[in-house]
């Protein structure tokens, strides 16, 4: 059985957070690629020789097991589940309390 915060944070996911518009059951992935256009919070700059500057695409990742695959994001920066949250708080500028927060990394656990 669900507990109240796996089932707050599953409403979450599907609803305000709109998670599901990329991350579609059973697998919790489209297999699309798409761009989080994080580049807005970086300054060029050149990392062992290369000039780093945008991102582009990246695959959707699938979500099922998520707990058992850190760390997160396709170049693993980052180290938790929380991380990842905040980090997709902050980039898709959704807006959770610190609650919903909570919350959403429960239902994460789950899947």
């Amino acid at each position: 059985k669900a507990s109240q915060s796996e089932l707050r944070g599953e409403a979450l996911f599907f609803g305000k957070a709109n998670c599901a518009a990329c991350h579609t059951p059973p697998f919790y992935t489209d297999g699309l690629m798409h761009d989080l256009k994080v580049d807005r919070f970086y300054k060029p700059q050149m990392i062992n020789g290369v000039l780093a500057t945008m991102q582009g695409p990246i695959k959707t990742f699938p979500l099922r097991g998520l707990r058992d695959s850190p760390p997160y994001l396709h170049d693993g920066r980052l180290l938790t589940l929380e991380d990842t949250v905040e980090f997709f708080n902050i980039v898709l500028g959704i807006k959770l309390t610190a609650e919903e927060k909570k919350d959403m990394v429960a239902f994460l656990r789950a899947l």
